[in-house]
């Protein structure tokens, strides 16, 4: 009885965790996850110091929170620049290269923080790079894993990819918070340079990675780009699921604001603002594990409109929480429904678009996720400078509650969309994918 109990309780864990066998069976895969799961560490740590340093310097929501848009531009031209660089050469070798345009970064910013107050516009310049060199970081690094591994082990590899992420995402603001606590700022920026080592050491160790060459591959980038626009706006289910997640990050993602809570609201200054971006991560963490009951789930569309009306829902409750602990508590509900989203909306990405165009695909929904909290900085800065930080946080929350009922009427077909239905056609069948109904 108790050997069948627990052969139950085993199948059922493997029905919702993560799939590690890719991991065990490929080395380089294991070196890169290592060395971006370090460098990540670093990365997280000075995507908290930055607005810490702003607010802290400026007492300026509003300055803090036009970080975001400094940033966005250089996101978006880096994004596309790096795809470009990634399919005319090694990518192992751009992914070196680009640890050292970051190091250089990170000490920049180390300088000036020990010389005291540099002024805003080397802050905002510093950032702007420090965000375009990281997205040409995360296109190297996303082109090279599906050449690590078998293409049925690429669903697994992805998954672990993306809760690994997540996890720096917990322990790096923690770790961030822990550091300017302690050593102060510039300890921050040249803990984030050295972590830069471990991803260059990974990259150095794996096999060479160039690129699939295609005849006629390298010409008209921009009809290309043009193409995969066009493609997203003719799918209804793959334009609404861009549109919300866009929508719930603009309004409902109030990082910019975690300085100004914990230093004004909760009074628990650098660590109370790593603890809170730090519980949106670990709720994203642990979902992200768990995400295993999705492969058994059709309507997708469907959990991903649950998922982000329970965002929108915890981000307002957290806007009104009394303390630290409970604040943190729906911060953590929040990056758990995101984390369920982010991986059906990765999925219905996947079944609408056919193989031919899945890389310019990934690059807009790249864009889209990485543009989201960027843009959610500038409108929480903004309402938290005409009001207060907690309203802020509070409308947003509502606001994305209510862009959530504005898609599922302007586009139905995400609400309909059931993976069970044929959607991309097969490699090489030449058709347009069909929507599910």
């Amino acid at each position: 009885m108790l050997k069948a109990h627990t052969g139950a309780v085993a199948r059922a864990l493997a029905r919702v965790t993560v799939d590690i066998a890719p991991l065990r069976g490929s080395r380089d895969l294991r070196l890169l996850a290592l060395g971006n799961f370090v460098t990540g560490l670093g990365t997280q740590a000075a995507l908290l110091a930055l607005p810490y340093q702003l607010y802290v310097q400026t007492r300026s929501p509003v300055l803090t929170g036009l970080l975001g848009a400094v940033e966005l531009g250089p996101l978006v031209a880096m994004s596309l620049f790096g795809g470009a660089l990634a399919d005319r050469m090694d990518r192992r070798r751009l992914l070196l290269a680009d640890q050292f345009a970051l190091v250089v970064i990170s000490a920049a910013l180390a300088a000036g923080a020990i010389a005291g107050h540099p002024p805003l516009l080397a802050l905002y310049a510093l950032g702007a790079l420090l965000a375009g060199f990281g997205a040409v970081q995360n296109v190297a690094r996303s082109a090279i894993i599906p050449n690590l591994v078998e293409s049925a082990q690429l669903p697994g590899a992805l998954a672990f990819s993306f809760g690994l992420y997540q996890l720096t995402m917990v322990v790096g603001p923690g770790l961030g918070g822990v550091l300017i606590a302690t050593w102060g700022l510039p300890t921050v920026y040249i803990v984030d340079a050295a972590s830069c080592l471990a991803m260059a050491a990974a990259a150095g160790a794996i096999a060479p990675q160039p690129p699939h060459r295609v005849a006629g591959a390298h010409e008209a980038i921009g009809r290309a780009i043009l193409q995969g626009l066009r493609f997203v706006r003719s799918k209804n289910a793959l334009l609404g699921s861009f549109g919300i997640d866009l929508a719930a990050m603009t309004f409902g993602m109030p990082r910019a604001l975690f300085p100004a809570l914990s230093l004004t609201v909760y009074h628990a200054g650098a660590a109370g603002t790593g603890a809170l971006l730090a519980a949106v991560s670990a709720g994203a963490t642990v979902a992200a594990l768990s995400t295993g009951w999705l492969s058994h789930t059709r309507r997708l569309g469907r959990v991903v409109i649950c998922a982000v009306a329970v965002w929108g829902v915890a981000i307002a409750l957290a806007g009104a929480a009394g303390s630290l602990w409970a604040a943190m508590a729906l911060l953590a509900l929040a990056g758990a429904a995101d984390s369920v989203s982010a991986v059906c909306r990765s999925t219905i990405n996947q079944l609408l678009t056919p193989d031919a165009m899945r890389g310019r695909m990934s690059s807009v929904y790249s864009l889209v996720v990485t543009s989201g909290p960027r843009l959610g900085d500038i409108e929480s800065g903004t309402v938290a400078s005409l009001v207060s930080p907690r309203f802020s946080v509070v409308s947003g929350g509502v606001a994305c509650v209510l862009s959530v009922a504005l898609f599922v009427r302007a586009f139905p077909a995400l609400a309909r969309f059931d993976s069970s239905l044929p959607q991309a056609p097969r490699p090489g069948s030449g058709g347009e994918p069909a929507l599910a109904a």
